[in-house]
Protein backbone atom coordinates (compact mmCIF):
# COMPACT_ATOMS: atom_id res chain seq x y z
CA UNK A 1 0.00 0.00 0.00
CA UNK A 2 2.74 2.62 0.99
CA UNK A 3 4.36 1.82 -2.57
CA UNK A 4 1.38 2.53 -4.30
CA UNK A 5 0.96 5.81 -2.38
CA UNK A 6 4.75 6.29 -3.24
CA UNK A 7 4.19 5.60 -7.02
CA UNK A 8 0.80 8.05 -7.07
CA UNK A 9 3.42 10.59 -5.41
CA UNK A 10 5.71 10.42 -7.47
CA UNK A 11 3.64 10.62 -10.77
CA UNK A 12 1.42 13.34 -9.50
CA UNK A 13 4.88 15.53 -8.83
CA UNK A 14 6.01 14.94 -11.94
CA UNK A 15 2.89 15.88 -13.40
CA UNK A 16 2.53 19.37 -11.49
CA UNK A 17 6.24 20.12 -12.43
CA UNK A 18 5.32 19.62 -15.53
CA UNK A 19 2.65 21.87 -15.76
CA UNK A 20 4.46 24.09 -13.57
CA UNK A 21 7.13 24.52 -15.71
CA UNK A 22 5.05 24.81 -19.13
CA UNK A 23 3.00 27.50 -18.00
CA UNK A 24 6.47 29.23 -16.68
CA UNK A 25 7.64 29.58 -20.17
CA UNK A 26 4.45 30.36 -21.74
CA UNK A 27 4.38 33.17 -18.77
CA UNK A 28 7.87 33.98 -19.85
CA UNK A 29 7.01 34.75 -23.41
CA UNK A 30 4.08 36.49 -22.42
CA UNK A 31 6.47 38.77 -20.09
CA UNK A 32 9.56 38.93 -22.54
CA UNK A 33 6.73 40.80 -25.05
CA UNK A 34 5.45 42.85 -22.69
CA UNK A 35 7.99 44.02 -21.67
CA UNK A 36 10.32 44.51 -25.02
CA UNK A 37 12.87 41.64 -23.57
CA UNK A 38 12.77 41.71 -19.99
CA UNK A 39 11.69 38.63 -18.83
CA UNK A 40 14.12 37.74 -15.48
CA UNK A 41 10.86 37.04 -13.39
CA UNK A 42 9.96 34.73 -16.12
CA UNK A 43 13.93 33.30 -16.17
CA UNK A 44 13.90 33.41 -12.43
CA UNK A 45 10.40 31.05 -11.89
CA UNK A 46 11.78 28.42 -14.54
CA UNK A 47 14.93 27.84 -13.17
CA UNK A 48 13.30 27.73 -9.76
CA UNK A 49 11.08 24.76 -10.88
CA UNK A 50 13.84 23.38 -12.81
CA UNK A 51 15.90 23.17 -9.83
CA UNK A 52 13.14 21.29 -7.68
CA UNK A 53 12.09 19.15 -10.20
CA UNK A 54 15.63 17.90 -10.21
CA UNK A 55 15.98 16.92 -7.07
CA UNK A 56 13.19 14.31 -7.36
CA UNK A 57 15.27 10.71 -7.01
CA UNK A 58 14.27 7.40 -9.06
CA UNK A 59 13.68 5.66 -5.79
CA UNK A 60 12.76 5.50 -2.23
CA UNK A 61 12.60 9.54 -2.35
CA UNK A 62 9.15 10.07 -1.23
CA UNK A 63 10.05 12.83 1.76
CA UNK A 64 11.39 14.77 -0.75
CA UNK A 65 8.63 14.15 -3.11
CA UNK A 66 6.58 15.58 -0.44
CA UNK A 67 8.22 18.14 0.37
CA UNK A 68 8.25 18.90 -3.11
CA UNK A 69 4.56 18.85 -3.66
CA UNK A 70 3.35 20.78 -0.80
CA UNK A 71 6.38 23.60 -0.62
CA UNK A 72 8.27 23.86 -4.14
CA UNK A 73 5.23 23.49 -6.29
CA UNK A 74 3.29 26.48 -4.30
CA UNK A 75 6.54 28.68 -4.52
CA UNK A 76 6.84 27.98 -8.30
CA UNK A 77 2.97 28.91 -8.84
CA UNK A 78 3.51 31.83 -6.91
CA UNK A 79 6.30 33.29 -8.84
CA UNK A 80 4.40 32.08 -11.73
CA UNK A 81 1.35 34.54 -10.92
CA UNK A 82 4.05 37.16 -9.79
CA UNK A 83 5.05 36.69 -13.45
CA UNK A 84 1.39 36.97 -14.79
CA UNK A 85 0.71 40.03 -12.68
CA UNK A 86 4.20 41.72 -14.25
CA UNK A 87 3.13 40.91 -17.37
CA UNK A 88 -0.54 42.82 -17.62
CA UNK A 89 0.82 45.85 -15.82
CA UNK A 90 3.82 46.32 -18.43
CA UNK A 91 1.39 45.91 -21.30
CA UNK A 92 -0.17 49.38 -22.43
CA UNK A 93 -3.98 49.36 -23.25
CA UNK A 94 -4.78 51.12 -26.04
CA UNK A 95 -8.27 52.37 -26.74
CA UNK A 96 -9.20 52.75 -30.23
CA UNK A 97 -10.87 56.22 -30.48
CA UNK A 98 -14.72 55.24 -32.29
CA UNK A 99 -15.13 57.15 -35.78
CA UNK A 100 -17.84 59.69 -36.03
CA UNK A 101 -21.73 58.69 -36.42
CA UNK A 102 -22.43 58.89 -39.81
CA UNK A 103 -25.32 61.02 -40.74
CA UNK A 104 -27.43 61.04 -44.14
CA UNK A 105 -28.21 64.67 -45.03
CA UNK A 106 -31.68 63.58 -45.11
CA UNK A 107 -31.56 63.29 -41.40
CA UNK A 108 -29.26 66.18 -40.63
CA UNK A 109 -29.58 68.04 -37.08
CA UNK A 110 -27.81 70.11 -35.18
CA UNK A 111 -25.34 68.31 -32.91
CA UNK A 112 -23.02 68.44 -30.32
CA UNK A 113 -20.46 65.71 -31.22
CA UNK A 114 -18.75 65.20 -34.79
CA UNK A 115 -20.44 63.31 -37.21
CA UNK A 116 -19.57 62.03 -40.51
CA UNK A 117 -20.88 62.96 -43.84
CA UNK A 118 -19.96 60.91 -47.15
CA UNK A 119 -21.10 61.66 -50.32
CA UNK A 120 -20.55 63.24 -53.86
CA UNK A 121 -19.75 67.19 -54.39
CA UNK A 122 -21.77 69.00 -56.14
CA UNK A 123 -20.32 72.54 -55.82
CA UNK A 124 -17.32 74.77 -54.21
CA UNK A 125 -16.86 78.22 -53.40
CA UNK A 126 -13.70 79.31 -51.89
CA UNK A 127 -13.08 82.51 -49.98
CA UNK A 128 -10.15 84.42 -48.60
CA UNK A 129 -10.76 82.73 -44.82
CA UNK A 130 -12.67 79.65 -45.39
CA UNK A 131 -14.69 77.49 -47.91
CA UNK A 132 -18.11 76.17 -48.99
CA UNK A 133 -18.73 72.82 -50.14
CA UNK A 134 -21.84 71.47 -51.23
CA UNK A 135 -21.82 67.87 -50.44
CA UNK A 136 -25.19 65.42 -51.63
CA UNK A 137 -25.38 61.92 -50.80
CA UNK A 138 -28.56 60.95 -52.72
CA UNK A 139 -30.34 60.83 -49.40
CA UNK A 140 -32.11 64.44 -49.96
CA UNK A 141 -32.58 66.70 -52.91
CA UNK A 142 -30.86 69.68 -50.73
CA UNK A 143 -27.66 67.71 -49.47
CA UNK A 144 -25.63 69.87 -47.25
CA UNK A 145 -23.15 72.71 -47.21
CA UNK A 146 -20.08 72.37 -45.50
CA UNK A 147 -18.14 75.32 -44.12
CA UNK A 148 -14.49 74.86 -44.00
CA UNK A 149 -12.40 77.82 -42.10
CA UNK A 150 -8.75 77.89 -43.14
CA UNK A 151 -7.92 78.26 -39.42
CA UNK A 152 -9.84 75.48 -38.08
CA UNK A 153 -8.59 72.44 -40.36
CA UNK A 154 -5.39 70.48 -40.62
CA UNK A 155 -2.90 71.40 -43.39
CA UNK A 156 -4.45 67.78 -45.36
CA UNK A 157 -8.01 69.62 -45.71
CA UNK A 158 -6.10 72.69 -46.67
CA UNK A 159 -4.65 70.33 -49.45
CA UNK A 160 -8.02 68.30 -50.57
CA UNK A 161 -9.55 71.32 -50.71
CA UNK A 162 -7.63 72.93 -53.64
CA UNK A 163 -8.18 69.61 -55.45
CA UNK A 164 -11.90 69.18 -54.88
CA UNK A 165 -13.96 69.32 -58.41
CA UNK A 166 -18.02 68.43 -58.92
CA UNK A 167 -18.48 64.80 -59.13
CA UNK A 168 -15.75 63.94 -56.34
CA UNK A 169 -16.46 61.77 -53.34
CA UNK A 170 -15.74 62.85 -50.19
CA UNK A 171 -15.81 62.29 -46.33
CA UNK A 172 -16.29 65.30 -44.24
CA UNK A 173 -16.03 65.25 -39.72
CA UNK A 174 -17.50 68.01 -38.35
CA UNK A 175 -20.55 69.22 -36.17
CA UNK A 176 -23.60 69.84 -37.49
CA UNK A 177 -24.92 74.06 -36.42
CA UNK A 178 -27.76 76.05 -37.72
CA UNK A 179 -26.94 77.35 -40.85
CA UNK A 180 -25.99 81.02 -41.48
CA UNK A 181 -27.57 81.42 -44.56
CA UNK A 182 -30.99 81.75 -45.58
CA UNK A 183 -30.98 78.54 -48.04
CA UNK A 184 -30.59 75.72 -45.43
CA UNK A 185 -31.25 75.22 -41.91
CA UNK A 186 -28.28 73.73 -40.88
CA UNK A 187 -24.74 73.14 -42.33
CA UNK A 188 -21.64 71.32 -41.38
CA UNK A 189 -18.84 73.03 -39.51
CA UNK A 190 -16.26 70.82 -40.90
CA UNK A 191 -12.62 70.59 -39.11
CA UNK A 192 -11.49 67.86 -41.66
CA UNK A 193 -12.50 66.63 -45.18
CA UNK A 194 -10.91 63.83 -47.61
CA UNK A 195 -11.53 63.03 -50.55
CA UNK A 196 -12.55 59.36 -51.46
CA UNK A 197 -12.39 59.45 -55.33
CA UNK A 198 -11.80 62.23 -57.52
CA UNK A 199 -13.22 63.31 -60.68
CA UNK A 200 -11.72 64.96 -63.70
CA UNK A 201 -13.77 68.35 -64.24
CA UNK A 202 -12.66 68.32 -68.01
CA UNK A 203 -13.67 64.84 -68.55
CA UNK A 204 -16.98 64.29 -66.29
CA UNK A 205 -19.73 64.50 -68.84
CA UNK A 206 -22.17 66.04 -65.76
CA UNK A 207 -21.36 69.65 -65.86
CA UNK A 208 -23.27 72.40 -63.37
CA UNK A 209 -25.85 73.24 -65.64
CA UNK A 210 -29.32 71.39 -66.79
CA UNK A 211 -29.41 69.04 -68.93
CA UNK A 212 -32.02 67.59 -71.44
CA UNK A 213 -33.51 64.02 -70.45
CA UNK A 214 -32.68 62.76 -74.06
CA UNK A 215 -29.47 63.20 -73.20
CA UNK A 216 -29.50 62.39 -70.04
CA UNK A 217 -30.58 58.98 -71.06
CA UNK A 218 -27.14 58.42 -73.02
CA UNK A 219 -25.82 58.14 -70.13
CA UNK A 220 -27.91 56.10 -68.11
CA UNK A 221 -25.17 54.80 -65.85
CA UNK A 222 -24.39 58.64 -64.05
CA UNK A 223 -27.86 60.41 -64.21
CA UNK A 224 -28.96 58.90 -61.20
CA UNK A 225 -26.43 62.53 -59.66
CA UNK A 226 -28.73 64.53 -61.79
CA UNK A 227 -31.43 65.98 -59.50
CA UNK A 228 -34.35 65.20 -62.01
CA UNK A 229 -33.24 61.46 -61.58
CA UNK A 230 -32.55 60.98 -58.07
CA UNK A 231 -35.85 62.73 -57.41
CA UNK A 232 -37.22 60.16 -59.60
CA UNK A 233 -35.62 57.09 -57.82
CA UNK A 234 -36.57 58.66 -54.69
CA UNK A 235 -40.18 58.55 -55.20
CA UNK A 236 -40.06 55.18 -56.93
CA UNK A 237 -38.85 53.59 -54.47
CA UNK A 238 -41.03 55.13 -51.64
CA UNK A 239 -44.19 54.23 -54.10
CA UNK A 240 -42.67 50.51 -53.80
CA UNK A 241 -42.75 50.12 -50.71
CA UNK A 242 -46.15 51.85 -49.89
CA UNK A 243 -47.68 49.22 -52.46
CA UNK A 244 -46.08 46.35 -50.09
CA UNK A 245 -47.34 47.95 -46.94
CA UNK A 246 -50.82 48.67 -48.38
CA UNK A 247 -50.97 44.38 -49.03
CA UNK A 248 -49.56 43.20 -46.48
CA UNK A 249 -51.52 45.41 -44.72
CA UNK A 250 -54.64 44.15 -46.45
CA UNK A 251 -53.58 40.63 -45.61
CA UNK A 252 -52.68 39.80 -49.21
CA UNK A 253 -49.94 37.38 -49.91
CA UNK A 254 -46.92 38.25 -52.01
CA UNK A 255 -46.03 35.48 -54.61
CA UNK A 256 -43.27 35.86 -57.38
CA UNK A 257 -44.56 34.20 -60.15
CA UNK A 258 -42.26 32.99 -63.15
CA UNK A 259 -40.45 35.40 -65.93
CA UNK A 260 -40.43 31.94 -68.51
CA UNK A 261 -43.37 30.89 -69.09
CA UNK A 262 -45.51 29.17 -72.52
CA UNK A 263 -48.13 31.15 -72.07
CA UNK A 264 -49.50 33.85 -73.52
CA UNK A 265 -51.63 35.88 -71.24
CA UNK A 266 -52.69 38.45 -73.25
CA UNK A 267 -53.16 36.43 -76.23
CA UNK A 268 -51.73 38.91 -78.56
CA UNK A 269 -48.23 37.14 -79.52
CA UNK A 270 -46.05 40.30 -78.43
CA UNK A 271 -44.00 38.07 -76.47
CA UNK A 272 -40.19 38.09 -76.66
CA UNK A 273 -38.53 34.41 -77.20
CA UNK A 274 -36.41 32.77 -74.64
CA UNK A 275 -34.26 29.78 -76.35
CA UNK A 276 -30.59 27.92 -76.38
CA UNK A 277 -30.99 26.97 -79.72
CA UNK A 278 -27.97 28.09 -82.11
CA UNK A 279 -29.81 30.65 -84.08
CA UNK A 280 -26.42 31.82 -85.29
CA UNK A 281 -25.93 28.61 -87.50
CA UNK A 282 -29.79 28.65 -89.38
CA UNK A 283 -28.78 25.41 -90.48
CA UNK A 284 -28.16 23.35 -87.25
CA UNK A 285 -31.63 24.50 -85.99
CA UNK A 286 -33.79 21.59 -85.57
CA UNK A 287 -37.20 21.32 -88.37
CA UNK A 288 -40.62 20.28 -87.26
CA UNK A 289 -41.73 17.07 -88.60
CA UNK A 290 -45.55 16.07 -89.24
CA UNK A 291 -46.43 12.77 -88.25
CA UNK A 292 -45.09 11.35 -91.30
CA UNK A 293 -41.15 12.63 -90.73
CA UNK A 294 -42.01 14.94 -93.47
CA UNK A 295 -40.19 19.07 -92.65
CA UNK A 296 -42.87 21.73 -91.53
CA UNK A 297 -42.32 25.21 -92.00
CA UNK A 298 -40.59 26.65 -88.28
CA UNK A 299 -38.04 24.65 -85.94
CA UNK A 300 -38.76 21.80 -83.12
CA UNK A 301 -38.77 23.69 -80.16
CA UNK A 302 -39.41 20.43 -78.46
CA UNK A 303 -34.95 20.03 -79.36
CA UNK A 304 -35.34 23.67 -77.07
CA UNK A 305 -34.07 23.90 -73.37
CA UNK A 306 -37.18 23.70 -71.49
CA UNK A 307 -38.75 20.92 -74.51
CA UNK A 308 -40.91 23.57 -76.01
CA UNK A 309 -41.53 27.18 -76.94
CA UNK A 310 -40.53 29.24 -74.01
CA UNK A 311 -40.66 33.21 -73.46
CA UNK A 312 -40.31 36.44 -71.41
CA UNK A 313 -44.11 36.62 -69.76
CA UNK A 314 -45.99 39.77 -70.34
CA UNK A 315 -48.15 39.24 -67.40
CA UNK A 316 -47.96 37.36 -63.44
CA UNK A 317 -51.72 37.66 -63.90
CA UNK A 318 -52.10 33.87 -64.19
CA UNK A 319 -49.63 32.45 -62.01
CA UNK A 320 -51.32 34.74 -59.38
CA UNK A 321 -54.97 33.14 -59.84
CA UNK A 322 -53.47 29.74 -59.14
CA UNK A 323 -52.63 31.20 -55.39
CA UNK A 324 -55.57 33.30 -55.02
CA UNK A 325 -57.40 30.23 -55.66
CA UNK A 326 -55.75 28.35 -52.65
CA UNK A 327 -54.53 31.57 -50.31
CA UNK A 328 -57.81 34.32 -51.02
CA UNK A 329 -55.88 37.70 -51.52
CA UNK A 330 -52.13 37.51 -53.49
CA UNK A 331 -50.18 40.18 -55.19
CA UNK A 332 -47.30 39.80 -57.72
CA UNK A 333 -44.93 42.51 -58.00
CA UNK A 334 -42.08 42.66 -60.20
CA UNK A 335 -40.79 42.54 -64.03
CA UNK A 336 -42.64 41.49 -67.44
CA UNK A 337 -41.66 42.15 -70.94
CA UNK A 338 -43.27 42.84 -74.09
CA UNK A 339 -42.14 42.92 -77.58
CA UNK A 340 -44.24 45.67 -78.92
CA UNK A 341 -42.65 47.60 -81.69
CA UNK A 342 -43.66 51.06 -79.95
CA UNK A 343 -41.42 54.40 -79.56
CA UNK A 344 -44.17 56.23 -77.49
CA UNK A 345 -43.83 57.90 -74.30
CA UNK A 346 -46.16 55.33 -72.57
CA UNK A 347 -44.00 51.83 -73.50
CA UNK A 348 -41.50 50.05 -72.41
CA UNK A 349 -40.58 46.44 -73.62
CA UNK A 350 -39.37 45.72 -69.89
CA UNK A 351 -41.77 47.08 -66.94
CA UNK A 352 -42.99 46.49 -63.88
CA UNK A 353 -46.33 45.32 -62.90
CA UNK A 354 -48.20 45.50 -59.57
CA UNK A 355 -50.93 42.73 -60.09
CA UNK A 356 -53.20 41.66 -57.37
CA UNK A 357 -55.80 38.76 -57.33
CA UNK A 358 -58.83 38.48 -55.24
CA UNK A 359 -60.39 35.30 -54.63
CA UNK A 360 -64.60 35.36 -54.08
CA UNK A 361 -64.26 38.72 -55.52
CA UNK A 362 -66.41 40.23 -58.82
CA UNK A 363 -65.50 43.28 -60.58
CA UNK A 364 -66.50 46.02 -58.03
CA UNK A 365 -63.99 44.53 -55.22
CA UNK A 366 -61.08 44.92 -57.93
CA UNK A 367 -62.36 48.52 -58.21
CA UNK A 368 -62.44 49.21 -54.55
CA UNK A 369 -59.14 47.75 -54.41
CA UNK A 370 -57.21 49.56 -57.01
CA UNK A 371 -59.00 53.07 -55.90
CA UNK A 372 -57.79 52.69 -52.17
CA UNK A 373 -54.59 51.40 -52.49
CA UNK A 374 -53.80 54.36 -55.45
CA UNK A 375 -55.17 56.57 -52.18
CA UNK A 376 -52.74 55.58 -49.65
CA UNK A 377 -49.70 55.10 -51.96
CA UNK A 378 -49.94 58.74 -53.77
CA UNK A 379 -50.80 59.93 -50.08
CA UNK A 380 -47.58 58.78 -48.73
CA UNK A 381 -45.18 59.74 -51.78
CA UNK A 382 -47.44 62.96 -50.69
CA UNK A 383 -46.34 62.73 -46.98
CA UNK A 384 -42.40 61.33 -47.39
CA UNK A 385 -41.88 62.98 -51.04
CA UNK A 386 -42.15 66.73 -50.03
CA UNK A 387 -38.99 67.82 -50.71
CA UNK A 388 -39.12 66.32 -54.30
CA UNK A 389 -42.70 66.48 -55.35
CA UNK A 390 -41.59 70.54 -54.95
CA UNK A 391 -39.27 70.20 -56.89
CA UNK A 392 -41.42 68.56 -59.77
CA UNK A 393 -43.63 71.31 -59.47
CA UNK A 394 -41.42 73.97 -60.15
CA UNK A 395 -39.83 72.48 -63.44
CA UNK A 396 -42.11 69.85 -64.76
CA UNK A 397 -45.74 70.52 -63.62
CA UNK A 398 -47.07 73.34 -61.87
CA UNK A 399 -50.38 71.64 -60.44
CA UNK A 400 -48.76 68.23 -59.62
CA UNK A 401 -49.03 68.64 -56.19
CA UNK A 402 -53.26 69.87 -56.22
CA UNK A 403 -53.81 66.87 -58.99
CA UNK A 404 -52.11 64.68 -56.44
CA UNK A 405 -54.11 65.93 -53.32
CA UNK A 406 -57.68 65.44 -55.55
CA UNK A 407 -56.56 61.64 -56.31
CA UNK A 408 -56.18 61.09 -52.69
CA UNK A 409 -59.09 63.10 -51.33
CA UNK A 410 -62.01 62.57 -53.96
CA UNK A 411 -64.16 59.37 -54.67
CA UNK A 412 -62.92 57.89 -58.23
CA UNK A 413 -65.58 58.40 -60.87
CA UNK A 414 -67.38 55.53 -62.47
CA UNK A 415 -68.53 55.25 -65.92
CA UNK A 416 -69.38 52.62 -67.95
CA UNK A 417 -67.80 51.98 -71.42
CA UNK A 418 -71.12 52.80 -73.58
CA UNK A 419 -71.38 56.19 -72.18
CA UNK A 420 -67.89 57.05 -72.27
CA UNK A 421 -68.66 56.66 -75.85
CA UNK A 422 -71.27 58.72 -75.87
CA UNK A 423 -69.77 61.39 -74.03
CA UNK A 424 -66.63 61.26 -76.59
CA UNK A 425 -69.06 61.38 -79.71
CA UNK A 426 -70.92 64.60 -78.36
CA UNK A 427 -67.21 66.19 -77.45
CA UNK A 428 -65.69 65.60 -81.00
CA UNK A 429 -68.75 66.35 -82.95
CA UNK A 430 -68.12 70.25 -81.61
CA UNK A 431 -65.08 70.11 -83.61
CA UNK A 432 -63.46 66.66 -84.93
CA UNK A 433 -60.30 68.62 -86.36
CA UNK A 434 -58.89 69.10 -82.81
CA UNK A 435 -58.62 65.70 -82.39
CA UNK A 436 -56.09 62.99 -83.36
CA UNK A 437 -58.96 59.84 -83.66
CA UNK A 438 -62.19 61.59 -83.98
CA UNK A 439 -64.26 58.12 -84.79
CA UNK A 440 -65.41 56.91 -82.11
CA UNK A 441 -67.49 54.36 -81.98
CA UNK A 442 -68.48 50.83 -79.70
CA UNK A 443 -65.80 48.91 -79.92
CA UNK A 444 -63.46 51.69 -80.26
CA UNK A 445 -60.34 51.10 -78.09
CA UNK A 446 -59.77 54.17 -76.49
CA UNK A 447 -56.76 55.97 -77.58
CA UNK A 448 -54.71 58.20 -74.72
CA UNK A 449 -56.45 61.80 -76.05
CA UNK A 450 -59.71 60.03 -75.53
CA UNK A 451 -58.82 58.87 -72.34
CA UNK A 452 -56.92 61.81 -71.03
CA UNK A 453 -60.41 64.09 -72.09
CA UNK A 454 -62.47 61.89 -70.02
CA UNK A 455 -59.95 62.14 -66.80
CA UNK A 456 -59.00 65.79 -67.28
CA UNK A 457 -61.84 67.72 -68.92
CA UNK A 458 -65.09 66.01 -68.21
CA UNK A 459 -64.54 65.20 -65.00
CA UNK A 460 -61.77 66.00 -63.39
CA UNK A 461 -60.97 63.14 -61.58
CA UNK A 462 -59.69 59.84 -61.43
CA UNK A 463 -61.94 57.73 -63.72
CA UNK A 464 -62.97 53.83 -64.12
CA UNK A 465 -64.20 52.92 -67.33
CA UNK A 466 -65.82 49.59 -67.26
CA UNK A 467 -67.47 47.31 -68.51
CA UNK A 468 -65.88 47.15 -72.01
CA UNK A 469 -66.27 45.15 -75.66
CA UNK A 470 -65.44 41.85 -75.82
CA UNK A 471 -63.67 41.67 -78.80
CA UNK A 472 -60.92 44.09 -77.65
CA UNK A 473 -60.30 42.49 -74.48
CA UNK A 474 -58.07 39.38 -73.17
CA UNK A 475 -59.83 36.07 -73.34
CA UNK A 476 -59.85 35.14 -69.80
CA UNK A 477 -62.41 38.23 -69.10
CA UNK A 478 -66.18 37.57 -67.88
CA UNK A 479 -68.48 37.62 -69.98
CA UNK A 480 -71.25 39.89 -68.90
CA UNK A 481 -74.67 37.78 -69.04
CA UNK A 482 -77.00 40.88 -69.03
CA UNK A 483 -75.89 41.90 -72.48
CA UNK A 484 -75.23 38.19 -74.13
CA UNK A 485 -71.86 38.41 -74.08
CA UNK A 486 -71.37 41.03 -75.99
CA UNK A 487 -69.17 43.39 -73.31
CA UNK A 488 -66.83 41.70 -70.10
CA UNK A 489 -66.68 42.51 -66.88
CA UNK A 490 -63.08 44.49 -67.63
CA UNK A 491 -62.55 48.14 -66.08
CA UNK A 492 -59.53 50.56 -66.98
CA UNK A 493 -58.86 53.68 -64.47
CA UNK A 494 -58.14 56.57 -66.25
CA UNK A 495 -56.51 59.07 -64.47
CA UNK A 496 -54.93 63.21 -65.13
CA UNK A 497 -51.61 63.28 -66.90
CA UNK A 498 -51.28 60.08 -68.06
CA UNK A 499 -54.67 58.02 -69.06
CA UNK A 500 -54.93 54.55 -68.42
CA UNK A 501 -53.11 53.36 -65.29
CA UNK A 502 -54.63 50.77 -63.84
CA UNK A 503 -56.80 47.74 -66.15
CA UNK A 504 -58.16 44.87 -64.80
CA UNK A 505 -61.31 41.99 -64.69
CA UNK A 506 -63.43 39.27 -63.21
CA UNK A 507 -62.40 36.20 -63.99
CA UNK A 508 -63.70 33.82 -66.44
CA UNK A 509 -64.44 31.03 -63.90
CA UNK A 510 -66.78 28.60 -65.51
CA UNK A 511 -64.65 26.41 -67.74
CA UNK A 512 -67.05 25.81 -70.94
CA UNK A 513 -67.32 29.60 -71.49
CA UNK A 514 -63.60 30.18 -70.92
CA UNK A 515 -62.61 27.26 -73.53
CA UNK A 516 -65.02 28.64 -76.14
CA UNK A 517 -63.17 31.55 -75.61
CA UNK A 518 -59.71 29.98 -76.35
CA UNK A 519 -60.54 28.33 -79.00
CA UNK A 520 -61.95 31.53 -80.68
CA UNK A 521 -58.30 33.06 -80.50
CA UNK A 522 -56.88 29.65 -81.73
CA UNK A 523 -55.01 29.29 -78.44
CA UNK A 524 -53.59 25.86 -77.10
CA UNK A 525 -55.33 24.44 -74.36
CA UNK A 526 -52.22 22.29 -73.60
CA UNK A 527 -50.57 24.92 -73.38
CA UNK A 528 -53.17 26.66 -70.41
CA UNK A 529 -54.05 22.85 -68.82
CA UNK A 530 -52.66 23.92 -65.67
CA UNK A 531 -54.99 27.21 -65.71
CA UNK A 532 -58.18 25.27 -67.17
CA UNK A 533 -57.38 22.97 -63.58
CA UNK A 534 -58.43 25.81 -61.94
CA UNK A 535 -62.55 26.17 -62.79
CA UNK A 536 -62.31 21.79 -63.16
CA UNK A 537 -61.38 21.99 -59.51
CA UNK A 538 -63.45 24.13 -56.75
CA UNK A 539 -63.86 27.22 -58.91
CA UNK A 540 -64.87 30.41 -57.44
CA UNK A 541 -65.39 34.03 -58.82
CA UNK A 542 -62.24 36.11 -59.25
CA UNK A 543 -61.03 39.50 -59.97
CA UNK A 544 -57.99 41.13 -60.09
CA UNK A 545 -56.25 44.11 -61.81
CA UNK A 546 -52.87 45.10 -63.44
CA UNK A 547 -50.74 48.55 -62.68
CA UNK A 548 -48.04 49.64 -64.43
CA UNK A 549 -45.93 50.69 -61.95
CA UNK A 550 -43.47 53.13 -64.37
CA UNK A 551 -46.94 54.59 -64.91
CA UNK A 552 -47.47 55.21 -61.52
CA UNK A 553 -44.01 56.56 -61.46
CA UNK A 554 -44.36 59.13 -64.27
CA UNK A 555 -47.70 60.12 -62.50
CA UNK A 556 -46.67 60.71 -59.46
CA UNK A 557 -43.86 62.58 -60.74
CA UNK A 558 -45.31 64.56 -63.27
CA UNK A 559 -42.51 63.82 -66.00
CA UNK A 560 -43.98 62.85 -69.21
CA UNK A 561 -41.55 60.06 -70.86
CA UNK A 562 -42.07 56.85 -69.25
CA UNK A 563 -38.15 56.14 -70.07
CA UNK A 564 -37.29 58.71 -67.11
CA UNK A 565 -39.45 56.57 -64.68
CA UNK A 566 -36.97 53.37 -64.59
CA UNK A 567 -33.22 53.29 -64.35
CA UNK A 568 -32.15 51.72 -67.68
CA UNK A 569 -34.86 51.63 -69.76
CA UNK A 570 -35.59 49.21 -72.67
CA UNK A 571 -36.91 50.05 -76.08
CA UNK A 572 -37.18 49.41 -79.66
CA UNK A 573 -33.64 49.92 -80.88
CA UNK A 574 -32.26 50.06 -77.23
CA UNK A 575 -30.80 47.99 -74.64
CA UNK A 576 -27.98 49.79 -73.46
CA UNK A 577 -25.87 49.54 -70.05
Amino acid sequence: MARNRSSWSKRMASRACLAAVTLASRQTSVSAFARSGSSSTGSRSLSTISRRCATRKPSGASPVISSFSSNSIRSSLFQIRMSSTEAAEATEVKTITPSPRRVKTVDAEVSEDPVSIKGWVRTVRKQKTLAFVEVNDGSSMSGIQCVLPFDAIDEATLGEIENLTTGCSVHAIGNIVKSQGGKQSVELSATSLRIVGSCPGETFPLAKKRHSLEYLRTIAHLRPRTNTIAAVARVRSTLAGSIHAFFQDEGFNYVQTPLITASDCEGAGEMFRVTTLDTDNVESLPRAKDDDGNELPGVDYGEDFFGKAAFLTVSGQLGGETHACALGDVYTFGPTFRAENSQTTRHLAEFWMVEPEMAFADLTSAMDNAEAMLKSVVGVALDKCDEDLTFFAKFFDKGLKDRLQKLVSKPFVRLPYRDAIKYLQEEIAKDPSKWQFPDVEFGTDLATEHERWLAEKKFESAVFVYNYPKKIKAFYMRDNDEDGGETVNAMDLLVPGVGELVGGSQREERMDVLVDKMRELDLDEDDYWWYLDLRRFGSVPHSGYGLGFERLVTYVCGIENIRDAIAFPRYPGSAEF
